[in-house]
Order: structure tokens, then sequence, then C-alpha cells
């Protein structure tokens, strides 16, 4: 290895040092002043309102983001449109969260004596308690750092970064105190992959209607296996005279036939198929369908209502397709 890949080696351990001594330090800042902070934030009426400049405002579009996903509706306004139209974005009831390393950023300080104004409580994440910013607040939570992970100590790392993980602990304890649940959280995520495992019934990608693949008992193998193909489940229901779910009939049951040497053009369905079947309800969750084709070791289910009527079917694929899987 080259000398000048080992100190850009050494240089990057340093930097993740330095930034883990920032968090660390952290730990015991986390007090009454914390908890105040978060008492505030809980009795807001209206939204959390994150502003900062630079480095500090990046961070703080990060932490908003994070309140509004966990539970404390939240965004970001930028200091210097505020004082020039954005700050009617800030309404009375409403919490202002501000960010500055320095606590003199001047653009934080111009809207201090409006936000005084307006009566709306103020809660600073900065560097220095002994700012102007840190005075005015009625929260300050000390987010400083002995250094900069830059080498010349000048490029907001180390401080950022301490900003970051305090606003996350914020957001995370106000998700605890609020009682926020996966369900809360899928909703404000239903393209991710949580929101689809908690919002997805089986009754949203369920085969239904004409897409549902259904034979009588009285049907021959040869329908069985038309019908099989037609919908392209890997198997069809069967229903008895009163239209009653009797059970499932598979390509598996198609092989048995094969292999225990079954007459094809004798045999009904009725005297292969697989009785009862295994079924979920319609209204369950997608996920449940999975958890379920995996204890079984199955790649379809059928589908039932609350008076376990055949409603529909689903396989593997379908659930693979709609990223519950």
């Amino acid at each position: 290895m080259h000398d000048d890949q080992e100190k850009m080696i050494e240089l990057g351990r340093t930097v993740v040092d330095i930034e883990n001594s920032a968090v660390a330090a952290l730990r015991d800042r986390i007090g009454a002043e914390f908890a105040e902070a978060c008492a505030v934030m809980m009795q807001c009426r209206g939204r959390v309102v994150v502003t900062g400049m630079g480095k500090s405002g990046h961070i703080g579009g990060k932490i908003a983001a994070t309140l509004a996903s966990t539970g404390t509706p939240a965004f970001f306004v930028h200091p210097g449109e505020a004082s020039h139209g954005d700050l009617g974005m800030i309404t009375p009831g409403d919490v202002v969260m501000a960010l500055s390393n320095s606590g003199e950023t001047s653009e934080v300080l111009t809207i201090l004596p409006l936000l005084k104004r307006m009566d709306i409580p103020l809660v600073a994440l900065t560097g220095n308690r002994h700012s102007t910013l840190a005075r005015e607040a009625g929260v300050h939570l000390d987010v400083g750092v002995q250094k900069e992970a830059c080498p010349l100590d000048l490029a907001p790392t180390a401080s950022t970064t301490a900003a970051l993980v305090m606003g996350d602990a914020l957001a995370i304890a106000l998700l605890q105190a609020r009682g926020f649940t996966p369900e809360d959280f899928a909703l404000s995520h239903p393209g991710g992959s949580l929101g689809k495992r908690l919002l997805l019934r089986v009754q949203d990608l369920m085969h239904s209607g004409e897409r549902l693949p259904v034979i009588s008992e009285q049907s021959s193998l040869r329908d069985a296996l038309m019908e099989i193909t037609a919908k392209g489940l890997g198997m069809t229901a069967v229903i008895d005279a009163q239209e009653r779910l009797s059970g499932i009939f598979t390509d598996g049951d198609l092989r048995r036939c094969f292999d225990a040497r079954q007459d094809l053009t004798q045999a009904r369905v009725a005297d292969v198929m697989t009785r009862g079947g295994i079924s979920i309800r319609h209204d369950h969750l997608a996920a449940e369908a999975v958890k379920l084709m995996d204890e079984k070791k199955i790649n379809a289910l059928l589908v039932v209502d609350e008076h376990d009527r055949l409603v529909g079917a689903l396989n593997m694929h379908d659930l693979l397709r709609a990223g519950v899987v």
C-alpha cells in the first residue's frame, strides 16, 4: 500500500474517532433541558418549524423530516427567506427549533424579535450556551464539540453530526411519548416496504371475479387443468353444489395423480383434490399471508370472507410483485 493511501485511511479513521467522541459527549447533556424541549414540542398545537443557515440548515431539514415521519408535524424554513416573507409560514401555536453552532447566525437572530412578538416558543440547538440565540431561547440544548473533524477545525463536521444526533434523540423521545406505532409510521410511508407490509391487505392483491380460478366438485381433471392454465395461479378452488368451498386442486395434486397412475380420463376433481385447503380472511394483512405460506410450505392461498365464503385467491408471485415479501 502506498504512503498516500495509508495517510488517507488514517485520516478517515481520525474523522470517525472525532465524530464518535462528539456524539458520546452528548449523552451526559441529555437531562432536564432535553425533557423540557420534549415537553414544549409535545404541547405544540401547530407544527415544529425548524430553521438554520448553511450546513446547520441542511441538518435542520433532515431533523424536520424525521420529526414529521415519526408523529410530530414539522417542516423546515430557511431563515433568510423567513425575513423576506416566509415568516408567514409560522403561525400561533407553532414551535420554532433553531440550529446554529455559533449561536450568532445573523439570519436566525433577525427573526427572533418577530417570534417573541408572536409568542412562539423557541428551542435552540447551539454549540455556545453563552450565545445570543442560547440566551433568547426558551429551551437551549448544548450540542457543542471540542473540535471539528476538519484538520483546519473550520468545516462543520463533528458539530453538524452532534446536532443531527440530538435532533434524532428528540424525535425518538417524542415518538415514544406519543405512542407512535408501526402502523402510524406506515401511513406516512405508504410507498416503502414497511408501508406495504403494514397497509396492504389480502383483498388488495387477491384474484377475484373472472380472475378467480374455481370449479365444481363434479368437474373432470381436464376441466381442472384448463382452469388452472387459464387463470395462471397454479391451482383452482373447488366448490360444492351449494357453492361452498370444498377444497383446492393444485398442479402438485395433478403431479401426484400421474405418480399414482390415476386414470385421468375417469377421475373427478372431488376424488383427488385437497379437501378443505388452507385459506385466509380477505381483510387480513398481506404480510400475514406471507407468514402463513411460509409456515405451511405452500405457494397459494384461497381467500374467504367473514362467513367463510370463497371470495378470492392469491399466490406468492402476487405478494412478490406487490413488494410485501
